[in-house]
Parts: C-alpha cells; structure tokens; sequence
C-alpha cells in the first residue's frame, strides 16, 4: 500500500548529509515495511531484526567501532555492506541496547553508509542512554494511515486530489460530498493500522477487518506486559481503557478508579511513550508559541487510532452507521481531526497538539483545537454533523480580537463571516487550505 511518508524516507537516503536514521512510531503502523520498501531502492539491503536473531547481538558487545561491526556482519549474512549501494537496517533495535549506542559512531565514522533503524517502546530504551547521539541521529516520526492513504489503498486516490483542488470559491459537487463523507465513516471505523486497512482494501468486509483489529488490539496489551518492571499489566489496561472512554473530554485521573493511586499518572506516560497516547494541552493561546502558556495538568488524552478508540470503547457499530445524530459521533470526529493534524505535522518532531477552555462559574466555554501558522493563531471547532453551536467559537474571538475560526464538520466549503467551514475529510490538508485561500490575506 502507497504511504506518503515513504516520501520522507527517499529525501533521507538522497540528502548527502544525512544521519543514521531512527523511525519511531507504535507498533503496526508500519515502519518495518516502509524501510523495507526503501530498501527496494538500494542494489543491496540487509536488515537485522534483534528480537528474531539475538546471536547478532553479540557482534556490539566490546567495540562499537562500525567499521568492526559492518565486517561482521557482512560476513554472517553474506550479503555486501557498501556506502552508497546499501540500506542496513536494524529492526526492533530496542532489544539490543548496544546497537542503539552505535548509531552515532556509524554517522562519525561511516557517513556514507545508509543505516536505518526501527522500533517500538524506544523511549524506556533510550532512557537507559544518557549520552544518545544528540545531532548525529535523525527521527522520524511515522503515524497509522491518513485518509488519503485510506482512499489511495480503496483505489480511489482521484478523490485526494480533487478535494486538495477544491476551495471555498469550488466547493466539492454534492454527489461526491456524499460518497467522500460515506468513505471517511468507515475510515473511522476501521482506522488507520495497515493490516485493519489492508484487509478492507481486498475484501471489502467490515467485521472482517474488526476482527483483524481485535487481533492488533490484543498485540499492543500483550506489550503491557513489557512494562511490568515500570508498572503492572491490570494499571496499564485500566488506564488505557479509561482514555478511551474519556475521549474528548479533560483527563481525569479519579475517572478511572476511586483509587488514589500514582501508578495511573506513570501508567499514562508510558502509554504516551509508547506512541499509543497522545496529550492535548490547555493553553491560554495569548502569543506564540502555544506551548509556552500551556498548563500541564489540564489535557486530553487522544488514543492514536480511531479503530482501536472505537473497539477498547465499545461503539455500537450499528447505531453509528444508521444514526447521524448517534451519541459518540462526535468524540469520533475529535480524535479523526486530532490525528489529522498530528499526523499532517513535521515528520521529524512529536505532535503538538493544543485546546482552549475557560472554566469560569456561568460562562464556560472550549475550543477543540487552537493552531498556530506562521504568526497567527486559529481556532478550530469540531462538529460530527452540520449543525451545532459556536458560541465557544465567537467568545474567544471576541476575547482574543482574531478575525477568523475554523469550524470541521459534515458540510461541504463554506464561509459564515469571520467562520470558515472545512469538510471533515479534508482536515489533514487543513494548513495548505488556510493558506492557498483568501482567509490567510
């Protein structure tokens, strides 16, 4: 299947002065295959998976020269290591620690050689590396499968490019409105994971690929396991659970047991360093940036994925297909737009995600996302269908004196004054939207 990240991988391998490279991410979004797929582009690609192979861990122990390393490692798998002609990759690098502290010597040593490295729950590795190759290692950040890639692995990649043409002055025709909104639905159901999406694309069968995502869900818990030494399993899950019921709304700690315990708070970092958890935090939005007037003890917790949201909370399939007005829809749609823009971010840097909420007795009032592009500040409202107060909207408006607040919805492109209207599908080209149009005059 097309991912559009593999696009970032290609600029890695072309860029002269490029580092070794580290792809982090949860597992089952798709790293191994990416690297993979770019390995297709080299004469020759060996990879190393440290959790199937454990003897080549022995080849780090002592000098981590990587000169040393590379002899050895071409000799044991007879496969050529030349700079320029091969992509070494290191798979699940987490479990040999030492291959981790190697990749800086690589980039010191052997610039030219083109080294990838992957993993899952790198950050408990990583902790135990106080000096990791600050500005000698490169990140790149990789997320479940966008929208686009959705329709690009449904073969209906045309419409990505008609939406990214459409505007507010050429609103998208009604008919296609219909069939895009339809699509995004069952996005939401099935997620992004590959294989959930995969499954979908061959045999268009919807239990089918709930059945896979059952499958991947009990993958990930089955890693909670991993974390016993932080924390136990049955912590782990309840906080997982609880995010997921807890969807769209501040997270609270006491929501998820009457229990006092401070194993929840370590329990939600770890699920937020495994990639699996993302915070969204409360910011004053009085300047930029908007991480600078943040308060770290208000946040949502969004889950990475609208497909295991919707199985570890339950959502009633049914009712969400055949009702527009269905309860949950739109907490659905938070995290839709949520991931979106998390996933529309810098390949190289964590998503940073924020909201606006005033607590004040008679007159509270939210705003589900406030971004920041170039040196201004725009507030942005979710809404599941076509309808719904902005009052949140226009307060903060008025309060901050800014001219003009995005509103995600089931509508087609439109304008309601200083409010412009996006259609839901197309929150991943949100930035590109706001400036190729006349709001950004």
């Amino acid at each position: 299947m097309q991912r559009f990240f593999l696009k970032n991988l290609l600029d890695w391998k072309e860029n002269p002065d490029r580092k070794a490279l580290l792809v982090r991410g949860a597992r089952q979004v798709g790293k191994t295959y990416l690297i993979r797929e770019l390995g297709k582009t080299f004469s020759h690609f060996l990879e190393i998976n440290f959790e199937m192979d454990q003897t080549t861990a022995n080849f780090f122990n002592g000098s981590l020269d990587p000169v040393q390393i590379v002899e050895k490692l071409s000799l044991y798998y007879g496969t050529p290591i030349v700079a320029g002609k091969t992509l070494l990759f290191f798979d699940e690098i987490q479990s040999c620690p030492q291959a981790l502290r190697s990749l800086r010597f690589f980039y010191e040593k052997m610039p030219k050689l083109h080294v990838a490295s992957a993993g899952s729950l790198l950050e408990f590795a990583l902790a135990q590396i106080p000096s990791f190759g600050v500005g000698r290692i490169e990140s790149l950040f990789l997320y479940p499968m966008t929208f686009f890639e959705f329709l690009e692995a449904l073969e209906e990649g045309q419409l990505i490019d008609y939406v990214k043409s459409s505007s507010f002055e050429k609103p998208v025709d009604d008919t296609i409105h219909i069939k895009i909104l339809e699509l995004f639905h069952k996005y939401q159901i099935i997620g992004g994971l590959p294989a959930s999406v995969k499954y979908y694309a061959k045999h268009r069968n919807m239990l089918g690929s709930q059945k896979i995502l059952d499958d991947l869900i009990t993958t990930l818990t089955d890693d909670f396991a991993k974390y016993k030494k932080h924390i136990s399993m049955d912590k782990m899950s309840e906080v997982f659970r609880s995010i997921a019921l807890q969807n769209g709304s501040k997270f609270v700690y006491t929501r998820i047991s009457s229990e006092r315990s401070a194993n929840y708070k370590t329990a939600l970092e770890l699920l937020v360093s495994a990639g699996l958890v993302y915070k969204i935090f409360h910011t004053s939005a009085r300047g930029i940036p908007l991480g600078a007037t943040i308060n770290e003890s208000k946040f949502k917790a969004a889950m990475f994925d609208t497909g295991v949201l919707q199985k570890v909370s339950g959502l009633d399939l049914g009712q969400f297909i055949t009702e527009s007005d269905f309860v949950n829809r739109g907490g659905l749609s938070e995290l839709s737009v949520s991931l979106a823009l998390a996933a529309s971010g810098l390949p190289h840097c964590r998503p940073e995600l924020y909201y606006w909420h005033r607590e004040q007795r008679g007159s509270s009032a939210e705003v589900d996302f406030v971004i920041a592009i170039d040196d201004r500040i725009i507030p942005i409202e979710v809404k599941s269908g076509t309808k719904g107060a902005m009052q949140s909207m226009f307060k903060f408006l008025e309060e901050r004196n800014y001219r003009l607040g995005i509103r995600i919805s089931a509508e087609n492109f439109i304008k309601y004054g200083s409010i412009a209207v996006i259609p839901i599908y197309a929150a991943e080209n949100l930035v590109n939207i706001i400036k190729n149009s006349l709001l950004y005059e």
